[in-house]
């Protein structure tokens, strides 16, 4: 498959740069995996009539770390980091500055009123933008106090008090991703409570989104992109849940990774905790995965390639230029899609 097959026209005034006034406002187009037929569903309120009983909804429970750190050169130069992990006062990251970072830099990092607030210095220049960093005192606490929610750099704003609450699902738990699993942003308790009302029961993986989820394909030829690995946690319960569903529904694509790479030949998904690069494309063969609510993805992304394979790419194209003509908006603060 071509990069170019992954590709759809979209105009700038489709991207939502902000979320919807309310969670489940967000509009939700339906596509049938069998016909091909798209429809207009309402918004996600509407979730409610599509539960069946014997549904497991698979949720992904990670939680965004505040990863964007603004950071200065001893000599005044700005880097900015994307922190990927913490253990204790150390981290890795990707960073943006005109000039590579070598081993031995010293870079500060100020608090909001721009007061001297801790040092880094940088252990490893690991390639491909990525540096190993050691912090003055603990890491994760820091993070906290002085990093930003990182929003996608196609919103082309700043994070605001509204971001810290809005690009994190309210069932958030396990800290670590640095891009919400955007499907779940649409989901409100109340959503959850009347769904489980008719039946639904909901279950959750671990999944901390990472580059590999985020980066696009740069390879002319699909197959040959590297996922980046992420880490990976299915609790037991959780794949006893899925096992014994009627129909096991994927809140996202982060949700669907996470099943298939825990799911053997016999379709049974086991208990797992460790990374997966999993790469999903047109042709491969699901095993644990039914349905799909998902949000609308970025051209060329390894997330359409994935969508494409669940539903037929040519499918998911079609409903993408539809959901262009009928107004929907797109990506992390955008609407949503049912595959079924």
């Amino acid at each position: 498959m071509r990069l170019g097959d992954l590709h759809y026209h979209l105009p700038p005034d489709r991207i939502a740069r902000w979320p919807a006034p309310e969670r489940t406002a967000a509009r939700l187009l339906s596509l049938d995996r069998q016909s091909g037929d798209v429809a207009d569903a309402g918004t996600v309120s509407s979730l409610v009539e599509r539960v069946r009983p014997g549904d497991v909804w698979v949720l992904n429970d990670t939680r965004v770390r505040r990863a964007r750190l603004v950071t200065h050169k001893l000599t005044g130069g700005r880097v900015e980091l994307l922190i990927l992990s913490v253990r204790g006062n150390e981290a890795e990251a990707l960073y943006g500055a005109s000039k590579p970072l070598r081993p031995g830099a010293q870079l500060r990092l100020c608090s909001a009123d721009g007061a001297p607030r801790a040092h880094l210095e940088v252990v490893a220049n690991l390639g491909n933008g990525h540096v190993a960093l050691r912090f003055s005192e603990d890491a994760e606490a820091l993070i906290a106090e002085v990093g930003e929610i990182p929003l996608p750099p196609y919103l082309d704003r700043p994070a605001d008090a509204a971001d810290t609450d809005r690009y994190q699902t309210v069932y958030a738990r396990e800290l670590g991703a640095v891009a919400a699993p955007t499907a779940g942003l649409h989901f409100t308790p109340e959503l959850m409570a009347a769904m489980e009302a008719r039946g639904a029961r909901f279950a959750t993986i671990t999944l901390h989104v990472g580059p590999g989820t985020f980066r696009p394909i740069r390879t002319e030829r699909v197959e040959d992109h590297e996922m980046h690995a992420e880490p990976v946690v299915i609790p037991e319960a959780t794949a006893r849940l899925v096992n014994e569903a009627t129909r096991v529904v994927a809140v996202g694509t982060t949700a669907v990774r996470a099943l298939e790479a825990a799911g053997g030949d016999s379709g049974r998904v086991r208990a797992w905790s460790g990374p997966t690069d999993l790469f999903i494309t047109p042709g491969y063969s699901f095993r644990a995965v039914d349905a799909l609510l998902t949000n609308f993805h970025l051209p060329g992304s390894s997330l359409i390639a994935l969508v494409g394979a669940f539903a037929g790419l040519d499918a998911v194209l079609g409903a993408y230029r539809e959901a262009v003509d009928r107004g929907y908006r797109f990506y992390s603060y955008g609407d949503a899609m049912w595959i079924s």
